[in-house]
């Protein structure tokens, strides 16, 4: 993302904020791998321990367009600031909890917090960069939340079974905390300098409400199935259970991968780069439910998956950029909203497969969703020129609107 119009400072302001990502999406999913010490550490049943996670993800539902409300006079360097101070309270009032009902409300402010960064985030990064390089700015945001899953939050779960569960919360609160003392160095105070990604370049309700309707279906589709991946492949795949972990490790690379493709592409055309990465999804979901009995088939529909969800998170906060109809924190914070529900959707829509027409249909199902995805996708263009890329006069600077003369001397 190197320019010579970007200083040393904003791509390192941008890389913090990517691992500020990191740190609230391995927070989140932490738990999942010491649910069992946590259960009798706490002395509760690991169904009950589950609610840290499940719980976690419901807040984040309901919390984040409210308090992205509230949030609009408060100065973007001071409320992330804050934001990751309660990442570290949270996290470490999690480790120092003598009993469930503590744990799970350190669980539900740090939550809180993470409703409201998420929606800051993507138009906090996009704003530190020139317009033509937001792509590629946002889908370094969304490199650190793809990190987690690969690196975050398996080293969590090995120090908690190191050092036992609390020591995983700790490490996790020492990280936000520096995190918290770079992003209080390196981002903007003046207020200004968030001015160019306030607004989207192309405001545009009706494609607005379709892309929230698309990322919901895409994602329904997506956790349909990946709620269920273990057993999936345990069962219809013929899966050894110590195979399991491999299997999702190169998951995990590939959503990185997927980051990576659509690091070249969403500058280009985001509309496009979402479109392929839904229609990938697709095709990785029904082949998973065609060939999901053959172990090969299987590992590589599962990651093929992995990599297009990836890709279409990216391209998304870059969409979100463009067709905003209000303020972009306002949009962005609709889209994680729309997001979430297609987690949760997701999962309550397997657990149901699972009791009435069986595991393998979690795959067919997730399918079905997607394809719906892609529908809604395509309705997007139904006015527009079609598939081509469509070129936007760069935003002019702060500056640059200041001072006309200056502007016109650089054109």
């Amino acid at each position: 993302m190197s320019d010579r119009d970007v200083s040393v400072r904003a791509l390192a302001a941008v890389a913090v904020l990517s691992l500020s990502t990191f740190a609230y999406v391995t927070t989140e999913a932490l738990p999942i791998g010491l649910l069992t010490p946590i259960a009798e550490s706490l002395h509760t049943t690991p169904a009950a321990t589950g609610l840290l996670v499940t719980g976690y993800g419901f807040v984040v539902v309901v919390l984040t367009l409210p308090l992205t409300r509230l949030a609009r006079g408060v100065g973007r360097r001071r409320l992330l600031v804050g934001l990751l101070g309660i990442l570290v309270l949270g996290t470490l009032g999690s480790a120092l909890a003598p009993n469930y009902a503590l744990l799970l409300t350190s669980r539900g402010l740090t939550a809180a917090a993470q409703a409201l960064f998420w929606a800051l985030v993507v138009p906090v990064g996009a704003a530190l960069v020139p317009q033509r390089l937001r792509g590629r700015a946002v889908t370094l945001l969304f490199a650190g939340s793809s990190l987690a899953g690969v690196l975050g939050v398996p080293a969590g779960t090995w120090l908690g079974q190191q050092a036992g569960w609390r020591a995983a919360f700790v490490g996790m609160s020492v990280f936000a905390l520096g995190l918290l003392v770079l992003v209080a160095v390196l981002l903007p105070s003046d207020q200004g300098a968030y001015e160019g990604a306030q607004t989207g370049t192309r405001p545009d309700a009706r494609r607005y409400r379709l892309l929230l309707a698309t990322t919901a279906l895409a994602v329904t589709g997506a956790y349909t199935a990946f709620t269920y991946v273990e057993p999936f492949l345990l069962q219809v795949s013929g899966l050894d259970r110590g195979e399991v972990s491999p299997v999702l490790f190169v998951r995990g690379l590939a959503g990185l991968a997927g980051v990576a493709v659509a690091a070249l592409l969403v500058d280009r055309n985001a509309w496009l780069t979402g479109l392929l990465a839904v229609g990938l999804e697709a095709a990785a979901l029904l082949t998973q439910y065609l060939g999901g009995t053959q172990a090969v088939v299987a590992v590589a529909a599962v990651a093929l998956s992995a990599a297009a969800l990836a890709a279409f998170a990216a391209a998304l906060g870059t969409r979100v950029l463009q067709v905003a109809p209000g303020p972009t924190d306002l949009a962005a914070a609709g889209s994680s909203t729309a997001f979430n529900v297609g987690i949760t959707v997701g999962a309550l829509l397997g657990s149901g497969l699972l009791t009435t027409t069986g595991l393998r249909t979690v795959a067919l199902a997730g399918f079905a969703a997607t394809a719906l995805a892609l529908v809604t996708q395509l309705l997007e263009q139904r006015k527009s020129g079609g598939l081509r890329p469509r070129v936007v006069a760069p935003i002019a600077t702060c500056e640059e609107q200041r001072t006309p003369a200056v502007a016109a001397s650089r054109s």
